[in-house]
């Protein structure tokens, strides 16, 4: 699993908030990004969510009881995380990237 969590000295209401950096499959377009942002605005609300399309790295700020929500959410779209691809992961990807086209143009 490639998770990488940078735990943050400051605590809010006794919450950790970490920095978390998902490595995921399957990334391709403007499209893909949208549906990931929107899906993890579901859980985490409107926290800074950074998504680089080069590396298909996603960095969200959030609490540490997110993680496996984000990633489970991740896979279930067709993003599972670096090494973890198949060819079913691939296709609901597709389908992940042209729902986010269409909502990006509504």
């Amino acid at each position: 699993m490639l998770i990488y969590f940078y735990l943050l000295q400051e605590c809010t209401n006794f919450v950790k908030k970490v920095i978390m950096e998902i490595f995921v499959e399957n990334i391709k377009c403007a499209g893909c990004m949208n549906t990931i942002k929107k899906s993890i605005k579901e859980i985490v609300g409107e926290k800074n969510i950074e998504i680089d399309l080069e590396n298909e790295k996603i960095t969200v700020d959030t609490t540490e009881e997110n993680r496996e929500k984000i990633a489970k959410k991740l896979y279930s779209l067709g993003y599972p995380e670096k090494g973890n691809n198949s060819f079913i992961e691939k296709a609901k990807s597709y389908v992940s990237c042209a729902i986010g086209k269409v909502s990006a143009k509504s």
